[in-house]
């Protein structure tokens, strides 16, 4: 395997050539007439590995030999062989099993590529074939070798074996996803922006979950008809299923969004400059989605689902209740000490900076956390960010966007974890869109659940909150953030590139337990857009989710 390898359909039979040298001829998956070396079992009789240390790392040696035999296993359809060289046996051979029943493989040429010590990538070309219709499929992935680690049956301790992930068979592929082709229940959906224009997943990458969503939700209500498909078959019931290749095309029927197609594309060209990165821009005196963007490993919407803390920009909600109940004034000095305590927990300023005589909206421009914490005490009520996150800001009241979506979690804590809330901290779970509908709500003082499609569509229930921010909630708000986008604010660099003087902005970073530098966070609004982005690890708010929401601003 170390040398040059080659595979090919020759005579009806898988052939794979390693440094000139045949190393097997095998039944073509799908190709019953012809011969090859199978039992009445279907099993090509290639399970055995090399002689194998039994400690130690994989060698070179054992990883090409151990992805030779499974490729072949795999590429001849013999489910059983292939599964016994991996460490996962049941969850292997029913993905190869299904590889020909369910995903309809026809034809399977596997190339092996250049070992990269215990990893081995390959390249596969296949045909779908479904109905009389057959189209190619070529795709690369990549499998690791292992050292079994015994106690399982059939596995031995030390044995040099393919570590089984369902990515093997696809690169797309999750856990519990499988591949599948047939007609899908809903047919396909032609979705277009506000203006009328075409959004697609060649176009917009990152939208193809969102348009994915979309079809699941409203393909049977817009008057389209299936065709035939090959998908990934998600593992939740409620998750939509993820086309891969059009067999036989259908009839699509269209949907409307409130997407904005020249937003989108500048949100999708400022997150693929950052690995795990999602922005979401939404429109403050409707709600509505302008653009949805995500890049990611794992295809996972987490500009709308995700769930995690969102650091310093959850001050704007921490702020609004310090404000109503008058603890706090924008333009009144407060305390910023290098750090406060709160029952035995210390909490400490980026580099222990302290401001003094300062007005509170420099505190919050410079983001100093305990302005915020050291007012918990003359809160006395744990229960009062919750509140007012929910009952002014709409958080955590079941939004129905068009698609699935999370709205944000702002729980009641008790002791340091409720001083952390204060700061974004702790259990409070957010995504960019709860983040850019908290800027929109600080705009105009009133929450406006977002939409991506109108609730005209299909007659959906929106959410409202129970009331709006109190009175010079909302002007003190925009005041401070947007102070904190100008002069020696830590979002004024990010915010430098976007015109005008109607903006604002506030910046984030937020702890994650085990990682090596905090998730980046950043909201901002400019004229009637707000925007927020988060990028996982990507350490300060200003330097990396910064010019992400800036981008998407100057699109707009």
């Amino acid at each position: 395997m170390n040398g040059a390898a080659k595979g090919a359909i020759v005579g009806g039979v898988f052939l794979a050539m390693v440094g000139g040298t045949a190393y097997g001829v095998y039944t073509l998956v799908g190709d019953e007439g012809s011969g090859g070396g199978g039992d009445a079992g279907g099993r090509t009789g290639a399970s055995s590995s090399p002689a194998a240390n039994t400690s130690g790392p994989i060698t070179d040696k054992e990883a090409a030999a151990t992805a030779k035999a499974f490729l072949a296993a795999w590429a001849a359809g013999d489910d059983r062989t292939a599964a016994e060289l991996t460490n996962n046996t049941q969850a292997a051979q029913a993905a190869v099993a299904g590889y020909k029943a369910k995903a309809m493989v026809s034809k399977a040429v596997i190339t092996p590529g250049t070992p990269d010590g215990a990893t081995v990538p390959f390249k596969v070309e296949a045909e779908i074939t479904y109905q009389g219709t057959t189209k190619p499929l070529a795709y690369d992935s990549r499998l690791t070798v292992v050292r079994g680690a015994g106690g399982v049956s059939g596995v031995s301790a030390g044995k040099p074996l393919v570590d089984w992930q369902p990515s093997v068979i696809h690169p797309e592929l999750q856990r519990d996803e499988t591949l599948r082709a047939g007609t899908p229940a809903s047919p396909p959906v032609k979705a277009v922006d506000r203006h009328g224009k075409e959004l697609t997943a060649e176009q917009y990458p990152s939208l193809r979950p969102v348009l994915d969503s979309l079809r699941k939700t409203y393909g049977e209500k817009t008057g389209g008809t299936p065709g035939a498909e090959l998908w990934i078959e998600p593992a939740a019931q409620d998750a939509p299923r993820r086309s891969l290749l059009t067999l036989v095309e259908g009839k699509p029927g269209q949907i409307e969004t409130v997407l904005d197609a020249d937003v989108q594309a500048a949100a999708e060209k400022a997150v693929a400059g950052h690995a795990e990165a999602s922005v979401v821009a939404v429109q403050p005196s409707t709600g509505d989605i302008l653009a949805v963007a995500n890049h990611r490993r794992d295809g996972f919407n987490a500009a709308m689902q995700g769930r995690r803390a969102p650091g310093s920009t959850m001050k704007i909600v921490t702020a609004a209740m310090l404000l109503e109940k008058g603890l706090v004034a924008a333009d009144r000095p407060a305390d910023c000490p290098a750090t406060a305590s709160w029952e035995g927990k210390v909490f400490h300023n980026l580099n222990n900076f302290t401001l003094q005589g300062q007005p509170f909206s420099t505190s919050f421009a410079r983001s100093c956390n305990t302005a915020f914490i050291s007012l918990i005490d003359d809160v006395k009520d744990n229960g009062a960010l919750p509140r007012v996150a929910k009952e002014a800001f709409g958080i955590g009241l079941d939004w129905k966007t068009g698609i699935p979506s999370q709205d944000g979690s702002v729980p009641v804590t008790s002791g340091p974890a409720a001083a952390a809330e204060y700061i974004g901290q702790g259990a409070i779970q957010m995504n960019p869109l709860n983040v850019a509908s908290i800027t929109a709500t600080a705009r105009t003082g009133v929450f406006r659940q977002p939409v991506l499609v109108k609730a005209s569509l299909d007659g959906r229930t929106l959410a409202t909150a129970p009331r709006s921010l109190a009175p010079g909630v909302s002007s003190q708000l925009v005041r401070m953030m947007k102070q904190a986008a100008t002069g020696n604010g830590t979002a004024a660099g990010a915010m430098s590139s976007v015109g005008g003087s109607d903006k604002g902005a506030k910046t984030g970073s937020a702890e994650v337990d085990n990682a090596a530098a905090p998730d980046s966070w950043f909201t901002g609004f400019s004229g009637d857009v707000a925007a927020a982005a988060t990028v996982e690890g990507g350490g300060h708010g200003g330097d990396t989710a910064g010019p992400i929401v800036a981008a998407v601003l100057n699109a707009s």
